[in-house]
């Protein structure tokens, strides 16, 4: 794809930008800036995007942002008084201002585009920069064995190497959401690459039969094209752990060398005693991940089943109780009935295990619903701590800090989660909590903005209805008010200002107040 803006040209696929078919020399995040920039030209860009998309969330001085906007501006010779391409919005950010034209590519005659944001958001993703380690997706292993109930089985083997991944801090791992949308479709790994913004694609099969089963995996370098490693593992099904663990290894010794020999990297996971109860909380978690309240009640059941099997087991018991309190936050359940359950089987995961994120998780869910602020942001840095990949960690780290108040903070969190995991059934969540953090900062057209965002990727996300609704209202947007607060209705019958006042957990007086004005204002009892 090739935009066009007066006699400039930027090959997005080759990432050149030339002028009058002339090469200009930019340095790669400058080239990773302006793109970003003339994908996003409809709305001006903030601070935080810019950090969250080109920075990949990591901490950047106003100076650092200024010299590289001023860089972009050189490059494109638009560094004059007049500022025709890119206009810096004071106190809201910069926007790009040039009329672009967008050509596909071949001969195709090019045209004149200003796509809608859904599409923008499209064209953003495929432009993902790399972060400053090493990036790596594992893909869904496909299911050999002939059977489609084992489906849950290679499904199972996937994620454990992506959770064993993420926990080293070195790397950069895609969430297994995201990971899972290319599950039974052919892809390019090219195309996985640009979708996800990884170098590393990790692909594989799975067959088993019987008591035997046999893994196959490849490492893929995405820039060259080449396989890094490849093996093929014959073992019991007792010794599927202990596989899952020689290929971690081995990943990590592919692509960080140095990084292995001086870390000496060891997995730490604590495994069940019981494949049975393994297989069980593998089919939980296929249904977790689906993000509705059918498919919560029926991951509780297996995890029910998997811990009376294993009683100490700690993925478990933190992946029920995390549930138990989703189900809560959504309005699908009493949080005075679960909350106290959900604590009991945190508390017993963090005893049976203390470094698994997931009862961590748990437990900051626990502690931010029952308003112990403070113990619930530790219990989310912990959980970040043991595994800095964790997207929904991540995501509600921020729901926690933006319940405090700290809705700056809350922003960049949620888009660390949406960074770590672009194309997830949670990212609708994430993008709530991006749309509550810009409402409590009072900029209530992005809180709304945000809010659409979150219901295109699910239409019955009912915090992204609730922030829409309470948003609209303040902005005195009558028309979207009335209608975000009749959809409101549709998704969450029980909702009220009294269910608001009392279930919602903000932790300042005048942010409850805030929010609830705007509720009032839309039309709510």
């Amino acid at each position: 794809m090739t935009l066009s803006f007066g006699d400039y040209d930027i090959d997005v696929e080759r990432r050149e930008l030339r002028r009058a078919k002339t090469p200009v020399h930019v340095e790669p995040q400058v080239f990773d800036l302006l793109v970003y920039l003339v994908n996003n030209r409809d709305r001006v860009v903030s601070k935080d995007d810019l950090i969250a998309s080109v920075w990949g969330g990591r901490i950047v001085s106003d100076s650092t942002l200024t010299s590289r906007i001023n860089a972009v501006r050189n490059a494109v010779g638009d560094s004059g008084e007049d500022k025709k391409l890119i206009r810096t919005i004071a106190r809201k950010g910069f926007r790009f201002i040039g009329a672009v034209h967008m050509q596909p590519g071949g001969n195709e005659p090019a045209h004149f585009i200003n796509p809608p944001p859904n599409e923008i958001q499209e064209q953003s993703r495929l432009a993902l920069p790399l972060p400053d380690r090493p990036a790596i997706a594992v893909l869904p292993f496909i299911n050999m064995s002939g059977d489609s109930e084992q489906e849950y089985f290679s499904d199972g083997i996937s994620e454990d190497i992506i959770t064993a991944l993420s926990k080293l801090r070195w790397f950069f791992v895609i969430a297994r959401n995201s990971s899972f949308i290319y599950k039974g479709k052919a892809v390019h790994m090219k195309q996985v690459a640009e979708e996800l913004g990884v170098g590393y694609v990790v692909e594989g099969s799975v067959r088993k039969a019987g008591d035997s089963v046999r893994i196959t995996v490849q490492l893929n370098d995405v820039a060259t094209g080449s396989h890094i490693w490849a093996e093929r593992f014959d073992r019991s099904i007792a010794d599927v752990f202990a596989v899952q663990d020689e290929i971690t290894e081995a990943i990590v010794a592919a692509i960080e060398p140095q990084v292995y020999a001086a870390e000496n990297f060891r997995a730490k996971r604590k495994s069940p005693d019981s494949m049975d109860a393994w297989d069980l909380v593998m089919r939980a978690l296929s249904h977790y991940w689906r993000v509705t309240r059918q498919d919560n009640v029926v991951a509780q059941a297996l995890l029910e089943k998997a811990i009376a099997i294993d009683p100490h087991y700690g993925q478990a018991l933190g992946v029920l109780a995390t549930s138990y309190m989703f189900t809560a936050h959504m309005g699908w359940a009493d949080m005075a009935t679960v909350a106290p359950i959900a604590e009991r089987a945190s508390l017993a995961a963090i005893l049976a295990d203390s470094e698994d994120p997931w009862a961590h998780h748990a437990l900051g869910c626990v502690y931010l619903f029952t308003r112990r602020f403070d113990d619930s942001l530790a219990e989310f840095e912990l959980a970040l701590r043991l595994n800095p990949n964790f997207s929904l960690a991540q995501g509600y780290y921020g729901l926690a800090l933006s319940y405090c108040g700290l809705w700056e903070e809350a922003n960049m969190a949620a888009r660390r989660a949406l960074r770590l995991s672009p194309r997830d059934p949670f990212s609708a969540v994430y993008y709530g909590i991006a749309a509550y953090a810009y409402f409590v900062g009072r900029d209530y057209d992005e809180a709304i903005r945000l809010s659409r965002d979150g219901l295109r990727q699910r239409s019955d996300f009912v915090g992204a209805h609730r922030v829409l609704t309470s948003a609209a209202g303040m902005a005195g947007k009558t028309d979207i008010a009335s209608a975000a607060l009749q959809e409101l209705r549709r998704a969450q019958p029980n909702i009220s200002l009294a269910w608001i006042a009392g279930q919602m957990p903000i932790k300042l007086e005048a942010d409850r107040e805030h929010y609830l004005e705007g509720f009032r204002r839309a039309g709510l009892g």
